[in-house]
């Protein structure tokens, strides 16, 4: 096998509203599982731009929450493929916030955030079928 495998390095990147429905403790913080589920849902595209199948998640080998996430963020999640096996898939993971909402300033107030903020990292594994 001549050259890198084309798939690694492949990210993709979702952005995201948090809406204040998803609030769960003081402050509007949301809980950390939030981000795990938005991981999922690039995770998934991943899998089908690397193999045409949505694929599923295995596990995470690490997980660090460094920053709260709020009611009313802007968020980017991303997933860059750092390691392809015969049917697992290693990605690194991000939810950065790009946005956040301003109470303080007035009930619709928000800013973007320069820079933004890191809030959560991991690193996951995917798993997808056997090739036919």
């Amino acid at each position: 096998m001549s050259g890198q495998d084309p798939r690694l390095g492949l990210t993709v990147t979702h952005r995201r509203y948090v809406p204040y429905a998803h609030a769960h403790y003081a402050g509007n913080l949301v809980d950390g599982a939030y981000a795990l589920g938005l991981f999922g849902d690039v995770a998934t595209e991943v899998c089908i731009r690397t193999d045409g199948d949505e694929g599923l998640f295995a596990g995470y080998s690490d997980v660090r929450f460094a920053a709260p996430v709020r009611a009313g963020d802007v968020v980017e999640v991303t997933a860059r493929v750092s390691r392809v096996g015969s049917r697992s898939r290693t990605l690194e993971l991000s939810c950065v916030v790009v946005c956040r909402g301003r109470p303080d300033k007035g009930e619709s107030a928000a800013e973007v955030l320069d820079p933004p903020v890191v809030a959560v990292t991991a690193t996951g594994t995917v798993v997808v079928p056997t090739p036919a």
